[in-house]
Order: structure tokens, then C-alpha cells, then sequence
């Protein structure tokens, strides 16, 4: 699963990725850069 990393500008593959739900009842993974170590999140991927 890749997530796009702000800080990089680039996108990666999420370490430690984690199936979450938001509010509203969407799916979403989140997880930390393997380069950087910042929190990158995606919506829409369960």
C-alpha cells in the first residue's frame, strides 16, 4: 500500500500500516514513511 509523503514529495510504501475509520464511516490506512519517519495517511483503502 502507498501513501503519498509530504515531506518527501514522493510517494511511499506505509510501514506499519494501520486499517483505520474516519467519521464519517470511511475507510483509511495510516502508517509512517519508511525514508522519513512522518505520519502519511490515505483515504479510501481499507
Amino acid at each position: 500500500m502507498e501513501a503519498y509523503c509530504f515531506k518527501c514529495r514522493q510517494k511511499r510504501e506505509i510501514r506499519n500500516a494501520a486499517q483505520v475509520k474516519l467519521k464519517n464511516g470511511r475507510p483509511a490506512m495510516q502508517g509512517t514513511c519508511p525514508v522519513c519517519g512522518t505520519k502519511v495517511f490515505r483515504i479510501g483503502k481499507g
